[in-house]
């Protein structure tokens, strides 16, 4: 197991796109070392790994340059050393039961059944997540989902690790187990890794080196982390790279008029119905909250908690399990019944919806098509739709993506591409699930400070996240929820 990493000269771009998603990229990572990638959003990190994990495709996906090795070979011809966890959870969960999808990559691997079944329970303990071994998949959380996939790379045991935003879905307590499994398992190892996280200050003490990636290619810095960040601070600060101990500020804008009460709840239950299952399983139970325009409520909670099922049930995707869910007038308009009952057409301009997964929402071939499906939907004209376009493009950094198909981009600009889609509609409430997932320090900033202007100019927000910087940022109520129950907010 030696794993010794080489890139000369190297990059990818996407078939049918004319930018590179990473070029020139020239590394040499010995055995063993420990190494934080980061670079600003869409600078080519996820590519990157993508490439060491020889999953990238071959001629008719894209082209490549220079040269990409593992222990001499070219990565595409080393594929099963390197174990990757991707950025969308939901990319890596394969079977319908939690051993079965622990258990698959080892049984593609040819080890052993016997040994096999010895290692799924302690990949399993390793990563936090307490399930039966026949939990069905389907019913786990995003962050459920994070543990699951790393379980079923740490049972391998691969000689490579790659791990591409490892703990973003995650509750900081959740977060940092998983950071110390990853890094018991490497010690206990020897294998080589590669970190991409935005969580900097959750690595920066168990890693050897830093290594950032320039948004045009290249590098900026490598080093160790104490080198990188006291030599290269503002630099990496003006690149849009998390730097230990800086927090983005954004500035809050007064609403221009009184709140409305939109949307309040008492007493209620929200779950989801399994299949097969006649009745939800409850996720969260005793629920009072108020949602009122010009403010942010946030959802808060560790993973499992049932955050995202709040999030659907208010954004009328899923019935109440029990209690009252009220809309009012001003909200409602002249739509009927409870927000699960109104039709779709309805919801755009009332309620709109940001998916945890932004894959789950993605519909169109283009970026500038994607945000426009509301609107046509609405059959807006398209003279007054193009400037709402244009703008959010420009403002959210995407405007050199419009003619790209969306499912090329990387996790941070596809999560503001779904932010963006969901503003287009100007609905009155914007409920978001997790917004800030994937985006570097300047893109954070930038979105944070479009929802508050969003938030002032009158809608209601309700943010479920693990964000906390965000949080303090942005909201005006917290409601916290835990495993089975909740409360009202503080």
């Amino acid at each position: 197991m030696t794993n010794h990493v080489v890139a000369r000269g190297w990059g990818w771009r996407h078939a049918g796109r004319d930018e590179w998603a990473a070029s020139e990229v020239d590394l040499d990572i010995e055995p063993g070392e420990r190494v934080l990638l980061l670079g600003a959003s869409g600078s080519g990190k996820s590519t990157l790994l993508r490439g060491l994990a020889g999953v990238l495709g071959d001629e008719a996906d894209g082209d490549a340059a220079g040269e990409l090795l593992i222990d001499g070979r070219p990565a595409a011809h080393a594929r099963g050393t390197a174990g990757l966890l991707l950025q969308d959870p939901d990319a890596q969960v394969i079977l319908a039961r939690v051993g079965d999808d622990v258990a698959f990559a080892c049984e593609n691997l040819g080890v052993p059944r016997e040994e096999i079944w010895r290692r799924v329970p302690r990949a399993l303990d390793a990563v936090g997540l307490d399930l039966p071994l026949d939990h069905p998949t389907s019913a786990l959380s995003g962050g459920q989902k994070q543990r699951l996939a790393l379980a079923g790379m740490l049972a391998m045991r691969p000689g490579l690790l790659l791990l591409d935003e490892p703990t973003a879905n995650l509750d900081p307590e959740g977060a940092t187990s998983v950071r110390d499994a990853v890094v018991a398992a490497v010690a206990a190892t020897g294998a080589t890794l590669v970190v991409v996280e935005h969580r900097v200050d959750l690595w920066i003490d168990h890693v050897d080196r830093v290594i950032v990636v320039g948004a045009r290619g290249g590098t900026i810095a490598d080093g160790s982390p104490t080198d990188v960040f006291d030599a290269h601070e503002q630099a990496l600060t003006d690149a849009g790279v998390w730097v230990p101990g800086v927090v983005p500020v954004v500035a809050r804008t007064t609403p221009h008029g009184a709140p409305e009460r939109l949307l309040h709840a008492d007493g209620l239950a929200v779950g989801r119905r399994g299949f097969g299952r006649r009745q939800p399983h409850v996720a969260a139970s005793g629920i009072s909250l108020e949602v009122r325009s010009g403010r942010a409520l946030a959802v808060v909670g560790v993973n499992g908690a049932g955050k995202s099922t709040l999030a659907s049930t208010l954004a009328g995707l899923f019935p109440p399990a029990a209690g009252e869910l009220v809309a009012s007038a001003a909200l409602a308009g002249d739509a009927r019944g409870a927000p699960h009952e109104w039709t779709s057409r309805q919801l755009l301009t009332r309620i709109g919806m940001l998916f945890q997964s932004p894959e789950h929402q993605l519909l169109a071939a283009s970026v500038r098509a994607e945000l426009e499906v509301g609107p046509r939907a609405l059959r807006r004209d398209e003279a007054d739709v193009a400037p709402v376009v244009d703008d959010l493009l420009e403002r959210l950094r995407l405007n050199r993506l419009a003619d790209a198909n969306p499912f090329t981009l990387s996790g941070g600009e596809k999560r503001r591409l779904t932010v963006a889609a969901s503003l287009v509609t100007r609905p009155r409430m914007l409920v978001l699930d997790e917004p800030t997932y994937g985006q570097d320090a300047r893109t954070w900033r930038e979105l944070a400070a479009l929802l508050d202007e969003v938030r002032a100019d009158g809608t209601a927000l309700v943010i479920a996240t693990h964000d906390r910087p965000l949080v303090d940022a942005l909201a005006d109520d917290v409601l916290a929820i835990g495993a089975a129950h909740a409360g009202g907010p503080r």
